[in-house]
């Protein structure tokens, strides 16, 4: 039967060292061998396939350009890491095939048994620098998968997803970020950190909504349990903190929605959007334990600190000056009340979010994938469902790049933390929500050519503005700041980084160093 092979395939046998160069060669270039040996119709199928594999590679590298944004949004949708698996398993099993094969046609009947002893451990190896990619491929895929599932909630939101309008409509979105602290030590779980974001979807900006934890007589969504157990005007006799933890203790009769996948967050969610006057649309909440670990998966982040900060029990320091802080470092700068309060490390974790948001670069998140996916997995829960995913990657890189960041903290002085006015508090978040969309109006009128039209002496609606008042900017000049008034000290803002005051919502880019 070797004698009708080898009378079939070629008129001259091939040595060992033969056989394995064209084993190789088809390695690199499947079909080969097989056209070696004059198998025209199985050499040069197997070579056109391989062709069109790589030209479909090439089409795709062109189509993406480099894009990581684009790639991220292919990778964050189950379909399309199912098929990159299930492609990759094929192809590999393959083009295996064709390298086993190829050896099987070439090699000598006359062997010796060392020759096919050796041949054989080529053909392995060969072999196995097909399967090693193949299998990082598939372990991605299905890493990426596994954290997908595990984080996100699975379909959509109960609204007919549209890639093109993702959305619906609406301007703004609006996701909850809790930060959750459930130490071995203490029972329950406290959400020291809760900051809700007002994102712009066409503009990316984003003004961040920083709530104290210690926010009193917090009032519940009308005719629900909550609000049954606790009426207004005095509401919570707990702090806001407490409330996620007091719905975790009795889910029956408090949550909101019994039937959420984490019914204290999605109560938590819209708790805080009765309070702030917010449609609160996702959640999204991180294990402040776990957080480290994110932070260390994308290789620490860059922080500049104006004062030392003291942290633990064990009297360590982030000293002043440039650092790359590690997990356990970045943890501590956003927790950390040592010598300073609440109010203090909220300003320190709204800086600590806009640093993330600047340095969690695609590449930064692709070298470390496997890491990053393990630390999400362990740390995040979200309620945002799996078809949004893309567009949320889409409207993360417009805020990163051309977004404007702005932060409005529930603190004193303009918020009473013991009493709050809750009108108070909804007119301030609405307001500082529309000052951000003026903002972005006027300067695209600004861009469009609009104040063309308007004289040097006229005012937007055409009348003539009134003179300076010199005395009064002199007499404002002297009096104290609103912080001067709240703190009594001389300084007229904080120092310590993103503590924001007053009405008005103040970008990032001036709180934090």
């Amino acid at each position: 039967m070797a004698e009708d092979r080898l009378a079939r395939g070629s008129h001259r046998p091939l040595s060992t060292g033969g056989a394995l160069l064209w084993t190789i060669g088809s390695a690199a270039l499947p079909g080969v061998a097989h056209l070696r040996v004059r198998r025209r119709i199985a050499g040069w199928t197997v070579l056109i396939l391989y062709l069109a594999l790589v030209a479909a590679g090439v089409a795709a590298f062109v189509l993406l350009q480099g894009d990581i944004t684009r790639s991220a949004q292919l990778a964050v949708q189950g379909r399309w890491l199912l098929t990159a698996a299930a492609a990759a398993f094929a192809v590999a099993v393959l083009w295996m095939t064709v390298i086993v094969h190829s050896w099987v046609i070439t090699r000598p009947p006359d062997a010796r048994w060392f020759a096919r002893f050796g041949g054989a451990a080529v053909v392995l190896v060969l072999c196995a620098v097909i399967a090693l990619p193949a299998g990082a491929v598939m372990r991605t895929a299905h890493t990426a998968h596994d954290t997908v599932s595990s984080v996100f909630e699975p379909g959509t939101d109960g609204e007919e997803h549209d890639a093109a309008d993702p959305w619906n409509g609406a301007d703004r979105v609006n996701v909850l970020l809790i930060g959750a602290d459930a130490a071995e030590e203490r029972p329950g779980t406290r959400t020291d950190s809760m900051m809700a974001a007002s994102i712009d979807v066409e503009h990316g900006d984003v003004v961040l909504i920083g709530l104290p934890r210690n926010l009193e007589n917090v009032p519940f969504p009308e005719g629900s349990a909550l609000a049954e157990a606790y009426p207004e005007p005095f509401g919570f006799d707990q702090l806001l903190n407490d409330v996620y933890q007091t719905v975790a203790d009795d889910t029956e009769q408090f949550a909101l929605d019994p039937e959420a996948s984490n019914p204290s967050a999605d109560t938590l969610k819209k708790v805080i959007g009765n309070v702030t006057d917010l449609e609160m649309d996702y959640y999204a909440m991180v294990d402040m334990q776990g957080f480290k670990d994110l932070i260390d998966a994308i290789g620490g982040i860059e922080v500049h600190i104006d004062e030392p900060i003291p942290y633990g029990q064990e009297g360590k320091v982030l000293e002043a000056g440039d650092h790359v802080l590690d997990g356990n470092e970045a943890l501590w700068y956003g927790r950390s009340r040592t010598n300073s309060d609440d109010y203090t490390r909220m300003g320190r974790q709204g800086c600590l979010i806009k640093y993330v948001a600047e340095q969690a670069e695609p590449t930064r998140v692709l070298s470390s994938f496997q890491e990053l996916s393990g630390a999400t997995k362990r740390t995040l829960q979200s309620d945002l469902p799996q078809e949004k995913l893309p567009a949320f990657i889409d409207l993360a890189e417009m805020v990163t790049k051309k977004g404007d960041m702005r932060t409005l903290q529930l603190s004193p002085p303009q918020v009473e933390t013991a009493d709050p006015d809750w009108d108070e508090i909804r007119t301030l978040v609405s307001e500082a929500v529309r000052e951000q969309e003026d903002r972005q109006e006027e300067q695209e009128s600004s861009a469009s050519g609009n104040d063309e039209d308007l004289s040097p002496e006229a005012t937007p609606n055409g009348e003539e503005p009134s003179p300076p008042q010199e005395e009064d900017e002199e007499s404002e000049e002297d009096e104290d700041t609103e912080w001067q008034e709240y703190t009594g000290l001389d300084d007229p803002s904080p120092t310590t980084p993103g503590r924001q005051v007053g009405d008005e919502p103040t970008s990032l880019e001036n709180l934090c160093p």
